[in-house]
């Protein structure tokens, strides 16, 4: 076997041809045509698409393919001239109706055909790279009926007259406008675009151009927006009911362009309604419609965050630099606080709470502010005002909301320091003359400055609060070493550590010879249980209870005044009257305090204890005083209180600036030395922007300043400057 030849096996066709008739082409397609024809007559019924399958299927089966496709382009093309000319003859409302009569006729017929002709879509068409059967028709649709001369443009003025109809207030046929335009999408987007969307958005903003000039000619600002935000919702309407969605950005953009974009300034400084015409009359709908319609075009919202801003900038400038208003510090800070919550609500309802708003309304508030250098003194009397007699009665929330404000105010100072100096001086005065509301809420506002400011800030402000606990139980001790004193508490003495009370120039005054007794032995007992201290009275923050009797009725009266007012009024135990020379000269109280102490006790109607001649408002070296025997009062305890500025005189203001600047010092010193400690060397204006920078929770350090620092801080061996850059200095360890 394995000799044998190997034999090769062929298996060959038969000879026989298969002959095909030669007309077999010619004759179906007439059968297709045929059917082609009926369909588009409406005739379709009576036809065997099985049949009519397989004969369209032969044909592309024996290579007639493109007998069948171009027959089919030619039969179609004929069927859609005479369907033109059918839509061009149509008139009026018709001729839209007709146009979508014979697009949904041929839309079925295309249909039918491709359903005929689907061998010839999945065979022929693929590997010729014809077009596929239904695009086809969709093309000669646009070619032979869109696109041609008669109804193009008919066409598109139809679908623009409708749309402006529309725009006029005219009801029209919504379904018949979204058919036609569904139609040009469904032809492809380009011929939306080109034969519909483009001329559609340039008549717009023709449209909406002379519609804004005419409007902005006669009504106000608020008025005009609510046209623009109407058409505005208008357009997106519309392009939900019978446009392209696509289309929505762009007409939006037609709108907010024509409407709103270019005539924005001329909205905003719009005279009688303009925005600061909205803002002074809080009008916050009309104010977020046009926040609204401004966050849509671009540099809408900066421009109104800058009249805004230059607005309240103006508006706060007056407010802190007119005379008028300064004469009242609670109601100068009252008014800061109404003009910050009507601009929150503002922000909050009108402005979406929007975070660049807000920042605007802070910068604004920081800027005009510090304007006024009075500003931190006034905020501290906002302050004594509010916890001496402001929040009685009120509910312990409402507290935490007043000082909450008073706080943002607060973090508004670039001098916290001087806030600090004056809130000590009227804290000491709360908390030695028992006048504070709450001491709840006295501590709740050192724990916020604490918070805001640091432990350092707040820490002599507690300390006080200690004192004054401590001086209780000081003062049982010393009563309970003295029981030959009885129950009776002639004297209550509060102790003050020096270093956490406001410094009081030490103040020379002459007690009656029964208060020095008492006070004398004060001052053994506390020595004597306290070593290394010492003790100087002040008797100018005292207060005194003094029994007094008037006339020759015998009307009883317990007086409570001043210790200064205690050591007058004594004096008139052994005398009938007194000189103002004769006064000073026994009591040895200073000039300023003596007459403003006289003043409150002779000058001050229903608590003229004392008369004086002669009769005036002032005091002067030569009046004479003596006992008011007609004095009266409905109570039993009178309040005599001294007659004092409530702000600080100017001199007064230079003292505290002095000390201010003072205590500064020491604190850029520090910052310096922090900074150069851990950057050993530094030029001289990284060091000035450091220092500010470390020091603006406190206050903002003046460049000079710091200068002087780093000269004294170089004398003193701290620093040094460089040998060849004498901008540059150098830490000395």
């Amino acid at each position: 076997m394995s000799n044998q030849k190997k034999r090769n096996f062929q298996i060959e066709a038969f000879k026989h041809r298969v002959v095909v008739d030669p007309k077999y082409a010619d004759k179906t397609w007439k059968i297709l045509e045929h059917a082609i024809h009926e369909i588009y007559n409406h005739n379709a019924s009576g036809l065997s698409f099985e049949e009519l399958y397989r004969n369209a299927y032969n044909m592309v089966l024996h290579k007639f393919g493109e007998k069948l496709y171009d027959g089919l382009v030619a039969t179609m093309t004929s069927h859609l001239r005479e369907i033109s000319k059918s839509i061009e003859a149509a008139q009026g409302d018709s001729f839209l109706e007709e146009l979508n009569r014979k697009w949904n006729d041929h839309n079925k017929a295309l249909q039918m055909i491709r359903d005929i002709l689907m061998y010839m879509d999945r065979t022929y068409i693929p590997s010729t790279h014809k077009t596929p059967v239904h695009e086809l028709g969709l093309n000669l649709w646009r070619d032979n009926i869109i696109h041609s001369s008669k109804i193009q443009t008919r066409l598109q003025n139809t679908l623009l007259e409708l749309v402006h109809r529309e725009r006029t207030g005219e009801v029209i046929d919504r379904g018949l406008m979204r058919n036609i335009v569904k139609m040009l999408m469904d032809l492809g987007s380009s011929v939306y675009q080109e034969d519909f969307e483009k001329p559609f958005l340039e008549v717009s903003a023709e449209f909406y151009r002379g519609e804004s000039q005419k409007f902005i000619e006669c009504c106000d600002c608020g008025d005009y927006l609510k046209k623009a935000e109407k058409r505005l919702n208008e357009e997106i309407e519309r392009v939900t009911h019978y446009l392209d969605s696509k289309s929505e950005v762009k007409i939006t953009n037609v709108v907010e362009k024509e409407m709103i974009a270019n005539h924005m300034l001329r909205l905003v400084h719009m005279e009688n309604s303009g925005l600061v015409n909205m803002l002074l009359d809080d009008k916050y709908e009309d104010l977020g419609r046009m926040y609204n319609l401004f966050r849509r075009v671009p540099n809408g919202l900066s421009t109104i965050r800058e009249v805004m801003t230059s607005h309240l900038r103006e508006t706060g400038k007056q407010l802190v630099t007119d005379p008028e208003r300064l004469k009242d510090p609670v109601e100068f800070v009252q008014r800061l606080l109404d003009e910050k919550d009507k601009y929150d609500s503002i922000i909050s309802n009108a402005f979406n709470n929007d975070k660049t708003f807000q920042n605007a309304l802070n910068s604004s508030f920081e800027y005009f502010i510090n304007l006024n250098a009075r500003s931190p003194e006034f905020i501290s009397l906002f302050v004594d005002d509010k916890l001496r007699k402001g929040l009685k009665g009120v509910s312990e929330e409402d507290v935490e909301i007043i000082l909450d404000k008073v706080m943002m105010l607060f973090r508004y100072l670039q001098e916290k320091d001087v806030f600090e100096k004056y809130y000590k001086q009227h804290l000491a005065k709360r908390l030695l003359s028992g006048k504070t509301v709450s001491d709840d809420a006295e501590r709740s506002l050192i724990v916020k400055l604490k918070t805001e400011c640091g432990y350092q800030f707040t820490s002599k402000l507690e300390g006080m609060f200690t004192d004054m606990k401590t001086s209780q139980d000081t003062m049982q001790g010393f009563y309970a070493s003295h029981l030959e004193l009885g129950d009776a508490r002639t004297l209550v003495v509060q102790v003050l550590t020096t270093g956490s009370w406001p410094t009081q120039p030490g103040v020379t005054c002459n007690l009656p010879a029964e208060m020095s007794a008492l006070c004398e032995k004060f001052r053994s007992y506390y020595l004597g249980t306290h070593t290394g201290r010492r003790l100087s009275w002040q008797t100018n923050m005292g207060t005194a209870d003094v029994k007094a009797t008037f006339g020759k009725g015998g009307q009883k009266h317990e007086l409570n005044v001043s210790t200064y007012q205690m050591c007058v009024l004594m004096l008139f135990n052994n005398a009938e009257r007194l000189s103002y020379k004769e006064i000073e000269q026994a009591t040895e109280i200073p000039a300023a305090d003596l007459k403003r102490c006289l003043q409150s006790m002779a000058c001050v109607k229903g608590k003229n204890v004392l008369r004086k001649e002669p009769m005036s408002k002032d005091i002067g070296e030569e009046d004479v005083f003596f006992v008011n025997d007609k004095f009266t009062s409905k109570f039993y305890k009178v309040k005599i209180g001294t007659v004092v500025a409530q702000k600080e005189s100017e001199p007064e203001k230079q003292e505290t600036r002095q000390r201010v600047e003072e205590d500064r010092k020491p604190q850029i010193e520090a910052a310096i030395v922090r900074i150069m400690k851990s950057r050993r060397v530094l030029d001289h204006n990284n060091i000035i922007t450091e220092v500010t920078k470390q020091l603006q929770s406190r206050f903002l350090a003046n460049p000079t300043e710091i200068k002087k620092r780093i000269e004294s801080l170089i004398e003193r061996d701290f620093l040094e400057r460089d040998s060849v850059d004498r901008k540059l200095y150098r830490y000395l360890a």
